[in-house]
């Protein structure tokens, strides 16, 4: 699968992600401080990866910064994506199966390597649930995107 991938900083479980979804069989798409020349802020290198998603040009996201905040913030303003804050393995799962999410924010902070290997084992395993209380939700935050 290919997945879009942005840090602002190359710190914490950054360094580690590409060579980790490579190894789990995946191809990353780099933005931001993992690409020279392109602009590592979170806003500008989540919006790359959200886009990436978005477009077509990547199945999934994953977007880090310091905190996951400001990388979810961006990438969730990218009409189509769905980003969602995991810190922890059952939230990744969850956000999957319930809220469809196509990408995951990590916080470079507080994701330690084995809680990165736990959310990725959750976030990929999971599948979007088919129950209608939870694809009317997307479908409604989908409208919810739509100007009026």
């Amino acid at each position: 699968m290919r997945i879009s991938v942005s840090a602002d900083e190359l710190t914490g479980v950054a360094e580690a992600l590409p060579d980790e979804l490579r190894r789990r069989g995946h191809q990353p798409i780099l933005h931001g401080a993992y690409v020279d020349g392109e602009r590592p802020d979170w806003a500008w290198a989540s919006e790359s990866a959200a886009r990436d998603v978005a477009e077509g040009r990547a199945e999934q996201g994953i977007v880090a910064c310091w905190t996951g905040t400001g990388a979810s913030i961006a990438a969730n303003k990218v009409a189509g994506v769905r980003a969602a804050l995991c810190g922890d393995a059952l939230t990744a799962e969850g956000a999957r199966r319930w809220n469809d999410a196509n990408v995951l924010a990590l916080s470079l902070r507080l994701t330690s390597p084995a809680q990165l290997e736990e959310i990725l084992d959750a976030w990929f395993s999971g599948d979007p649930s088919t129950m209608p209380d939870d694809t009317q939700n997307v479908a409604h935050v989908q409208e919810i995107e739509r100007p009026r």
